[in-house]
Formats: C-alpha cells, sequence, structure tokens
C-alpha cells in the first residue's frame, strides 16, 4: 500500500509542479502560494472531519516539541520551489531536481537516524543510485 501511495504521490507532484507553475505565472507566485496553502487547509480540515470526527488530533499537535511542525514548514517551501521552477526551467527539470535532492537528504536522515528514524546504512548500490539521479537530474536541465 505504501509504494502505491508513493507511487501516486509522484505523479500528483508532477501535476501539482505544473499546475502551480501556470497559477504563480497568472497571479504571483506568492499569491498561488497562499492560495494552494487554503486549497490544502480545507481538504485537510474536511478528511480530518471525515475520518476523525473531530479536531482532538490537531489539538494533540500543538503540544507536541515545535520541531516536529517542521513539515508544515517544508511543505509551504515545497510548493513555493514547484512554484517558482517550471515557468524557468520546466516541469521535467523541477521534478527531476526536487526528487534529486529528496533522495540526498533522506539518504542522510536515515543514515545518521535523524528526526527519530531508524538509521539506515549508506551500501554502495544506493550511493550509486544517488549519483545516477543527480546525473539525470543535471541532463534534464538542458534543452
Amino acid at each position: 500500500m505504501a509504494v502505491v501511495l508513493a507511487s501516486a504521490a509522484g505523479l500528483a507532484g508532477a501535476v501539482q509542479a505544473a499546475v502551480m507553475g501556470e497559477l504563480g505565472e497568472r497571479v504571483g507566485i506568492v499569491p498561488a502560494l497562499a492560495f494552494a496553502v487554503v486549497v490544502s487547509l480545507a481538504c485537510a480540515l474536511t478528511a480530518l472531519l471525515v475520518w476523525e470526527r473531530s479536531f482532538a488530533g490537531v489539538r494533540a499537535a500543538l503540544h507536541e516539541p515545535a520541531w516536529l511542525w517542521l513539515g508544515g514548514v517544508m511543505s509551504v517551501f515545497i510548493v513555493f520551489a514547484i512554484t517558482v521552477g517550471p515557468p524557468r526551467i520546466g516541469v521535467t527539470a523541477t521534478i527531476a531536481v526536487v526528487i534529486a535532492g529528496n533522495l540526498v537528504s533522506a539518504a542522510l536522515i536515515d543514515r545518521f537516524g535523524l528526526f527519530g528514524v531508524d538509521r539506515v546504512g549508506l551500501s554502495w548500490p544506493r550511493v550509486a543510485g544517488f549519483v545516477l539521479l543527480a546525473l539525470g537530474a543535471a541532463l534534464t536541465l538542458r534543452r
């Protein structure tokens, strides 16, 4: 199930980058970002009410350490970046560079067990995969 959801998120991410790039060009980057966050909030609150029938989980999250709120901050930054990127370097290059950055930072998080995750070592096949992905991302920047 996790692989299916992650794959669907990958598909959604490319659509999101294309749409946000266009919206940013039409209304401005910051208004597009703000609008996307408002739409995301409405969707999240609706899902919360449908599945949980309560806002108790949100209240509980407010009592967790502030560093755990970084997910929300990073979401805003990611949407900002994919709003800026597509009109300037294209959707493919934007997504390729985002994925390469995701993979490198994820490997560091895994390697050092950051943010409470279990440690996962770096093997040569994983490192080779990172290098190949970085090369692929770099190649997408050429027109």
